[in-house]
């Protein structure tokens, strides 16, 4: 009994090692301010919008020339973006949960990409001001 006790003690510390030291996508993140202050300067950024398209046409709608990818389709469909690997690119979703997977997926194959806090939420009120 005791044995089985020591294994699973051991068990359970392994894999929490795992997942406490497993290597993880730091994802930068632009609040919406920033996003409006980069559409209106100079710089040419993209918009990766990662939400599902009957959703851009949903309550919150969509911000123009904007990329739509859905996040589930993002690793499969990646080559689409590599003209815009030197860009910045701002990756939204409804209220930022997706576009930070879709962020991390981004920076894993080399892009440039930001998190957009709080998403199409946050950008509604942010353009409302």
């Amino acid at each position: 009994m005791k044995n089985i006790y020591k294994i699973s003690i051991a068990l359970i510390s392994l894999i929490f090692s795992f997942y406490i030291f497993s290597p993880s996508t730091i994802v930068p993140e632009i609040s919406t301010t920033e996003l409006v202050k980069w559409m209106t300067s100079k710089e040419e950024i993209v918009i990766l919008d990662v939400r599902n398209p009957e959703e851009l046409i949903g309550k919150h709608g969509q911000i123009e020339g904007v990329i739509n990818i859905p996040v589930q389709e993002l690793e499969y469909r990646i080559d689409l973006l590599n003209a815009y690997k030197v860009k910045k690119i701002a990756v939204i979703c409804r209220s930022g949960n997706r576009s930070k997977d879709g962020t991390a997926i981004l920076i894993d194959n080399g892009f440039n990409a930001y998190n957009v806090k709080g998403g199409m939420k946050a950008y509604n009120k942010a353009i409302e001001k």
